[in-house]
């Protein structure tokens, strides 16, 4: 016998929540706006399954999101299994298997909901969806460009035309540590201040580099004064070319979508681990947390890829409010070819299922906006 209280029906375990009407339409009716621009752009639309055997889902870059899957024991095949905590190294196996011989460019699309061991950053959802790109073949500025693109044109199509695009260099700072000869515990120190954008103490770890990085921190913000800064910046030859590199995105980038606003912050180094190249994290206009990130990576470790994953609980956070569709009440004697044309200029109808006596009323109890009735449809004012 136990003496603990049987847990409420609508207790949910923390980071997990129930979404109601009209708000898990307005969800499913944007993460549908999202994937038609980009199924618009050439994007197939791949399905990968909520759990996979461990060995092949953590494999390769689901590596770097191994302490965030949940696992289990498959009772079938006795294997070890995982949830998935982010789509990508799916999409990634997907292309390197299934998909190996597809024509490259190659471009896939997916959108699904992802679980977490535990939140992550602002959010304080461990139940996360998904909507993203990946383009897996080419490694050029054209292709980084493409996916930034792609996703401001996603982020409009449900309202939100004033995002920002934060472009990094995960591996940039590596490369600088590493060619100027830090050793990997003075690097990892440098590397946590910078982290905390603490510039006294990139002063006092930095050595040789310390004037360069205390720049290049500084330099933060929009995309030209930061690009300034690093040609600016006396760099050996791999940081260079990571910076080049960066520098030939943002042309690309201005070429396809002139007025997307960019800003780069050069020693930023967030992101996954598997990222090797330019990264992209979207912001919206007074709001802190992430509508979506992506970036360079190496596809089954082998072949380049980018991609962008956008997050839409975030994004209908920030984007104007979706207006639901107005529901009709259709009494049982109302004409039933009246109410299909309605559904189909864009009404949500409301069957009746037994006669009533004052139709008004019960729309409004179902919580209708209109009533149809004989001398047609009728609006029902607002209580």
């Amino acid at each position: 016998m136990t003496d603990d209280r049987p847990l409420n029906p609508a207790l949910l375990p923390a980071g997990l929540r129930d979404l109601l009407p009209p708000e898990a339409e307005t969800e499913a009716t944007s993460v549908e706006a999202i994937m038609d621009a980009f199924a618009a752009h050439g994007y197939q639309r791949v399905k990968p399954p909520l759990l996979e055997f461990e060995e092949s889902l953590l494999g390769a870059a689901g590596a770097a999101v191994a302490d965030q899957t949940f696992r289990l024991m498959d009772p079938d095949s006795h294997h070890m299994m995982g949830v998935r905590a982010d789509m990508t190294p799916q999409v990634a196996r997907i292309a390197t298997t299934r998909l190996s011989h597809a024509p490259r460019p190659l471009r896939l699309s997916y959108a699904g909901q992802c679980l977490r061991v535990r939140s992550a950053g602002l959010a304080t959802e461990r139940q996360v969806a998904q909507a993203g790109i990946e383009l897996i073949g080419p490694d050029s500025p054209d292709a980084d460009a493409e996916i930034a693109a792609v996703g401001a044109e996603a982020l409009a199509a449900v309202g939100l035309t004033r995002v920002s695009f934060d472009l990094t260099l995960p591996p940039f700072v590596p490369t600088l540590l590493d060619e100027a000869g830090f050793t990997a515990e003075a690097g990892a120190s440098l590397g946590r201040a910078l982290d905390r954008k603490d510039a006294a103490a990139v002063t006092e770890l930095g050595g040789s580099l310390a004037g360069t990085l205390t720049d290049l921190l500084l330099a933060a913000g929009p995309a030209e004064r930061a690009l300034a800064a690093l040609e600016a910046a006396a760099l050996p030859p791999g940081a260079r070319a990571l910076a080049k590199r960066l520098a030939a995105t943002v042309a690309a980038i201005r070429a396809r979508a002139p007025g997307l606003r960019l800003t780069i912050d050069p020693v930023e180094f967030r992101g996954f681990r598997y990222h090797t190249g330019v990264t992209l994290t979207v912001y919206a206009p007074g709001r802190h947390e992430e509508l979506g990130r992506g970036g360079r990576y190496l596809c089954g470790d082998t072949e380049p890829a980018t991609g962008l994953t956008l997050y839409p609980d975030a994004v209908l956070r920030a984007a104007p409010p979706r207006a639901p569709k107005p529901r009709v009440y259709v009494p049982v004697e109302a004409d039933a070819t009246r109410a299909a044309a309605l559904r189909a200029e864009g009404y949500a109808t409301v069957a009746g299922l037994e006669a009533v006596a004052d139709p008004a009323a019960e729309a409004r109890r179902l919580a209708c906006t209109h009533v149809l009735i004989a001398g047609g449809l009728t609006a029902l004012a607002a209580e």
